[in-house]
């Protein structure tokens, strides 16, 4: 059982967790936590958050799981947390195709460094705060908005 706070209501509903709705909560409490070891291992480690986030293990089977356990959860509130980490990760790709693309040309008058690494750095921290923000609501059992 656990107690559910409706976003901008200062009320509380209690449900009782079905089986599969514990699963589901279990395996995005783990997609978080694998695309936070993503960015660790980055942060700490040899490779850029972005690159690590992108192109390390932990994120790559965070997305495979995302799209594994997607139709379990189409129709409950943590639909929206499995949309939520599936376009971070597919956001931050797209992002940082796109840095590479301005950068790359730019590099030739050496200001492209210079975009590179600040778009890389801005891109990190939106990472982050995406599964910081995404986890603290799932944390606080509160659907992701989907605008």
């Amino acid at each position: 059982m656990h107690r559910h706070k409706e976003d901008g209501l200062n009320s509380t509903i209690t449900t009782i967790e079905s089986p599969d709705e514990r699963t589901l909560l279990r395996v995005t409490h783990i997609v978080y936590g694998l695309h936070t070891l993503g960015l660790v291992l980055g942060a700490f480690g040899a490779a850029t958050v972005v690159g690590s986030f992108l192109f390390g293990w932990p994120s790559i089977i965070a997305v495979i799981v995302n799209y594994i356990y997607r139709g379990q959860a189409r129709g409950t509130w943590l639909e929206s947390h499995f949309s939520w980490q599936i376009r971070t990760f597919w956001y931050a790709l797209l992002w940082a195709v796109l840095i590479g693309v301005v950068s790359l040309p730019l590099m030739l008058v050496i200001i492209g460094f210079g975009t590179w690494a600040l778009g890389l750095i801005v891109l990190g921290a939106w990472a982050i705060y995406r599964i910081g923000r995404g986890w603290i609501r799932l944390n606080d059992r509160q659907p992701m908005p989907m605008a």
